[in-house]
């Protein structure tokens, strides 16, 4: 049994109310459990709890044991001095406050409908990778459709917190923010690190500078990322002759080229092929975050990402290594993802950060605007009879999955919820 059940127990007040008492035969009267509390401190606080014939207003803290509150070292913890009520499954010890006091201890062992506790048990130690996948057949499609709402709105949101943590630190530029998690999501799973290298090794603020010339940006961008310290053709010394100077105007620094990977990729995804990808999107964009704010349309984000390759790397795949098929831009799925992984949480963290929530439903829209294809998530709640129709969907499942079922987090969960409310009923 984990706590998070307890804290289920005690916000639905679902145990047995017949002479309700504390462990020293206090007589003891809810009249508001609290509000729970997510962050650092007693776990429900504004609680209304009248224990003999005094009614307290304080805090409420919840434990498997009593003796919880000293191994948490509550007991040396000021925010813990306003908690009117200890509840526990088993109270195994007195425990006192700061100042000594005796903190009322209300035991639920005993309290709570055993199979409750059972249906509980089933959840946790289900060993489905969806740990109500037995129960979900009578689970209302209206609760399983908010909850994936939900989940996505919070996955949402904790791709817009990591985007605006971005912003941060980039002292508060969205330029380079954007440019940052174009570069990230360029990457794309297998050279990501090495993506978020170079946009720290090659600013922004250089790059707008020569937006105007997708010569100059491929000079550098290949020379920052250390492919031309041996250049393979004429046209690998031309771009090492540009970038040698820009270098030196700038004062960059190659990074080493090793952290580049190849191994086991189709050439159309070699990091090579990704960079000239990446300056043919750059090119004439002096306002890359506004151009990914202002954009309104899938197909009009798409075209961004699959703008066309300048003439050489339509012909190679490397410098100095031709390519047979003409490669003229990326290709569709992966500017989806791109759409997906960069133009979403943009927009999601501009909303968060300017209270405009007209961006936030604007990236909801672009997921609901995108057929992707089915994964390994969404395929574990479609073989449960879920069906994901677009990209949304696709977030929906990733999110609930990861926050929930993965994590066997059943009582935070609507879903988890309306299975135990079934049995509690």
């Amino acid at each position: 049994m984990k706590e998070d059940f307890l804290h289920y127990i005690w916000r639905h007040q679902y145990f047995d109310k017949s002479e309700v008492a504390t462990t020293d035969g206090e007589p003891v009267q809810v009249i508001r459990t609290g509000y729970y509390n997510t962050e650092a401190g007693p776990d429900f606080k504004e609680a209304i709890i009248k224990i003999g014939e005094v009614e307290w207003s304080g805090s409420v803290e919840v434990h498997l044991k009593a003796s919880d509150w000293q191994r948490h070292q509550h007991h040396t913890d000021s925010k813990y001095d306003q908690v009117v009520l200890h509840v526990v499954w088993e109270a195994d010890k007195p425990v006192y406050r700061q100042d000594g006091s005796l903190i009322p201890v209300f035991e639920l062992q005993g309290r709570v409908d055993l199979q409750l506790v059972h249906r509980y048990q089933q959840l946790q130690q289900a060993q489905n990778a969806i740990p109500c996948a037995a129960f979900w057949p009578s689970v209302p499609e209206v609760t399983k459709i908010a909850m994936m709402e939900r989940a996505l709105v919070e996955r949402l949101e904790l791709k817009g917190e990591e985007v605006l943590q971005t912003y941060q630190s980039t002292g508060n530029d969205w330029e380079q923010t954007a440019y940052y998690t174009l570069l990230r999501s360029f990457g794309f799973k297998t050279n990501q690190l090495a993506f978020e290298q170079l946009a720290k090794a090659l600013p922004f603020k250089v790059v707008r500078q020569h937006v105007a010339s997708q010569f100059q940006l491929e000079a550098l961008l290949f020379g920052q990322a250390g492919f031309l310290t041996d250049p393979a053709d004429d046209y690998a010394v031309q771009l090492a002759k540009e970038y040698t100077f820009l270098a030196h105007k700038y004062k960059l620094q190659p990074m080493p080229p090793h952290q580049w990977n190849f191994l086991r990729m189709r050439p159309g995804n070699f990091p090579t092929v990704r960079l000239a990808q990446l300056a043919a999107v750059l090119h004439k964009r002096s306002s890359l975050f506004t151009t990914l704010l202002e954009l309104d349309t899938v197909k009009a984000y798409e075209a961004l990402f699959r703008a066309q390759v300048s003439e050489y790397w339509q012909q190679h795949y490397m410098l100095g290594r031709e390519t047979k098929s003409k490669q003229l831009s990326m290709g569709k799925s992966s500017a989806q993802n791109l759409v997906i992984n960069v133009a979403v949480p943009l927009l999601v963290a501009y909303a968060n950060h300017t209270g405009n929530r007209q961006y936030q439903e604007k990236a909801i829209s672009l997921l609901e605007g995108l057929k992707e294809e089915s994964n390994k998530y969404t395929r574990l709640y479609e073989e449960l009879g879920w069906e994901a129709k677009s990209a949304a969907d696709n977030q929906a499942a990733l999110g609930l999955f990861r926050f929930y079922c993965e994590p066997v987090n059943c009582m935070q969960c609507g879903i988890g919820n309306k299975i135990m409310r079934q049995r509690a009923s």
